[in-house]
């Protein structure tokens, strides 16, 4: 399904369904330390229901689901649950092909509602009463993001850069550490109870950077199978150039726990 937005990527589509194998093979990347914070909070855990929209290929359930908890994964991309399906054989999860502004489910069903990485898509005015409705009494928000530092690494700056080449108007470009945006439409309904953001170094390889690279939105999910290829051959080239066999990026992660009032 194609995506157009005005305030992402200047307008240009985009489709997930299209990258959903390399999401599903490269995007699982989130350290020890990432999971750890939302454990820290009591959240995600044992007795409670969570529902995580925009949930892609299933990461943030599966990785969890040692934890206890029970799970349901919505995304607007058919062929993001058939990845979160396959991958998650065996777990007893929960998945959905709809978007945010079709969730439908019954009045205090959920004791949190997950968002990771996919908070800034949604559209907040119509989603707002819902996820209320949908919140029991006391029910949490919790919406992660992780993102890497062009200006403070130097293979992500490359990388970044290769990006840019392709796809000029990618909005994705440019990160600094900074909170999770909350608009203002949540206040009369939330309060926001935590928020953190904090370093983090995450391990690749250069097969397993340039996967991650190409599944993000500004290649994989938006951009034509010749310029992809195009890219590949350019940011192959300049991994061997620029990159050892394995390194260390580095990332930030954040973290904001609303609650229902």
């Amino acid at each position: 399904m194609n995506i157009t937005d005005k305030n992402i990527d200047g307008g240009k589509a985009f489709d997930w369904g299209r990258a959903s194998a390399d999401y599903a093979k490269f995007r699982d990347i989130y350290p020890d330390m990432f999971y750890n914070k939302i454990i820290e909070r009591g959240l995600c855990i044992k007795g409670q229901k969570v529902l995580d929209m925009g949930t892609g290929t299933g990461v943030l359930p599966r990785n969890m689901y040692s934890y206890g908890a029970e799970w349901v994964g919505t995304d607007i991309s058919e062929n993001q649950i058939y990845q979160a399906k396959r991958l998650s054989e065996g777990m007893d999860i929960a998945y959905y092909a709809m978007s945010a502004e079709e969730l439908d489910f019954p009045d205090e069903t959920f004791d949190v509602i997950t968002a990771c990485q996919c908070f800034f898509y949604f559209d907040h005015e119509k989603i707002v009463p819902e996820l209320y409705r949908m919140l029991k009494k006391g029910g949490r928000i919790l919406v992660l993001y992780m993102a890497w530092l062009p200006f403070e690494d130097r293979i992500a700056g490359e990388s970044e850069r290769l990006v840019l080449k392709y796809n000029p108007e990618w909005s994705g470009a440019g990160e600094r550490i900074h909170p999770v945006h909350i608009p203002d439409v949540y206040m009369d309904k939330f309060r926001v109870v935590y928020s953190e953001e904090y370093p983090l170094d995450v391990h690749f390889t250069r097969e397993s950077w340039h996967g991650r690279i190409k599944a993000c939105r500004g290649i994989g999910a938006s951009l034509s199978e010749e310029e992809i290829a195009r890219w590949e051959t350019e940011h192959i080239k300049m991994l061997h150039e620029n990159a050892p066999r394995e390194f260390d990026i580095k990332h930030y992660g954040a973290i904001a726990e609303l609650e229902k009032i």
